[in-house]
């Protein structure tokens, strides 16, 4: 028990070394462990429960706007993944091979998928046909391997968890609608079931993905000061239909190649709440993503298995009928502050202890994860007010993610400024910019930042921080991962 007592409290001030302290958190709130292979983690229960949770919210969001999951092959032929020559340049250092299938040699390699266009075009040909046929709104749930040199649990790993979708329209118009649809769903989730707030735009050119005709993205603001790239949605144009031979004969009867679109967002979305909302204790998990949104701690002091625990099975009953995902913790062998510290650790949003005095009262006292404040409830309110607090703690969290972004966020229109807030303070930094991937290289090469996205709202305004070229456009840049 000894062990455990310290296990608890081992984790590393964030302002002391925040890689550390990242490493720390997942580690000891069992959110990932390392494996045997370089690269690849293991997610347990706990961590994976939350990626469920963020997998259910969107997938429902993607069903109720018109979109169905399927499954395609995890490996694909080289000569297919090779037909769109942009693409596989930009994945090319990427992509891990198979060039054996048990004794035998195998004819042709095969790609283990860094993602899935070429597999996933290759039958979009043989289905599309008709405008009739479109258009294809497909989604896939499963898992990508790409051979990074760095990596980190969540933030960039050998292999992740993710859902890519995949769509045939019959304009360039509906295809870009479609684009913009889903980077506002994206939005929508991560704001409002994740509570961090992110900003949408347009990836430059140099930034975009490979093969894409337009890349949107989500950026996010870790509490390091450092973006994160939260999810992408990509307008395909016709690059990839004219690749793989996908023609459709239009209403006027003509012959045409469609408009496709990709997107995706991965478990590194993990990732982002630990960094946005964990403190030095561990975990800090907005409610509706929690695997546990409250956890019932009956004091364990002299007859408390007959005086207190009946009262807290009750409670925990009352509230699960309730639609709260709610934990007893009746174990024997840890104190009630070693749970206390334990589940704090773990980030579960709001905990409820019931001692003997509380018996006499008949009430609960309610412990906020996020700001600690305690406060009673009666028995007789507990189902109506563990839910409005449980609103209460995701609503805060996200205006405090607000709060923080905006102190870091700095708008300079002088290039001496942009590197020494970029170098001192970090955060975003909303700049003019004339378009030039020089004057982008520029910043890159002496500050390491780079352009995040481009508002969609963004109009020429001002002159060029780095070149001083009027009619620049205003762009979020920062330091990512």
């Amino acid at each position: 028990m000894a062990e455990k007592q310290v296990f608890v409290k081992e984790i590393t001030p964030k302002s002391e070394d925040f890689s550390r302290w990242y490493q720390d958190v997942i580690r000891k709130a069992e959110m990932a462990d390392y494996s045997m292979v370089r690269g690849c983690m293991v997610i347990p229960p706990y961590g994976f429960a939350v990626w469920e949770l963020i997998r259910d919210a969107l997938d429902r969001r993607l069903k109720a706007s018109g979109h169905q999951n399927a499954y395609f092959p995890l490996f694909i032929p080289k000569s297919l993944l090779e037909k769109e020559a942009e693409h596989v340049e930009g994945f090319a250092p990427q992509v891990a091979w198979v060039t054996r299938g048990g004794e035998e040699e195998l004819d042709e390699p095969l790609a283990v998928r860094p993602t899935s266009e070429a597999i996933i075009c290759s039958m979009y040909a043989k289905w599309v046909h008709s405008w009739r046929d479109l258009p294809i709104l497909i989604n896939q749930w499963g898992n990508v391997v790409r051979w990074e040199k760095v990596t980190r649990p969540f933030l960039r790993t050998t292999e992740f968890l993710w859902q890519e979708g995949h769509t045939v329209h019959a304009t360039a118009e509906e295809a870009e609608e479609e684009t913009l649809r889903i980077l506002d769903i994206y939005v929508d989730l991560v704001e409002n079931e994740l509570a961090i707030p992110v900003i949408a735009g347009l990836k430059s050119e140099q930034e975009k993905f490979a093969g894409a005709l337009r890349t949107y993205a989500i950026e996010a603001l870790m509490s390091d000061g450092r973006a994160l790239q939260a999810g992408t949605s990509h307008n395909l144009g016709q690059h990839f239909a004219k690749a793989f031979g996908i023609q459709f004969e239009d209403k006027d009867q003509t012959v045409k190649h469609p408009w496709q679109t990709s997107w995706g967002v991965t478990t590194r979305l993990i990732g982002a709440v630990i960094m946005v909302h964990g403190d030095d204790s561990g975990l800090v998990l907005p409610p509706r993503v929690a695997p546990h949104q409250a956890v019932v701690v009956p004091i364990s002091v002299g007859d408390w298995k007959e005086s207190v625990l009946p009262h807290a099975v009750e409670i925990t009953k009352k509230l699960s009928n309730a639609g709260v995902r709610v934990r007893l913790d009746d174990r024997e062998e840890y104190t009630p502050g070693w749970k206390y510290a334990d589940w704090e650790m773990r980030g579960v949003p709001l905990r409820l202890e019931i001692g003997p005095k509380d018996v006499q009262r008949s009430q609960v006292v309610s412990v906020r994860r996020d700001n600690r404040a305690k406060a009673p409830i009666g028995w007789d309110s507990v189902v109506t007010s563990v839910p409005a607090l449980l609103d209460n703690i995701q609503q805060a969290l996200l205006e405090k993610a607000r709060e923080f972004r905006a102190q870091n966020t700095t708008e300079v229109k002088d290039y001496q400024e942009f590197e020494r807030v970029m170098n001192d303070k970090r955060g975003f930094i909303i700049a003019p910019w004339c378009g030039s991937p020089d004057c982008e290289d520029r910043v890159k090469e002496d500050t390491t930042a780079t352009i995040r996205v481009i508002p969609r709202e963004s109009e020429p305004d001002g002159a060029c921080v780095v070149c001083k070229k009027e009619g620049a456009r205003r762009v979020y840049f920062a330091k990512a991962y």
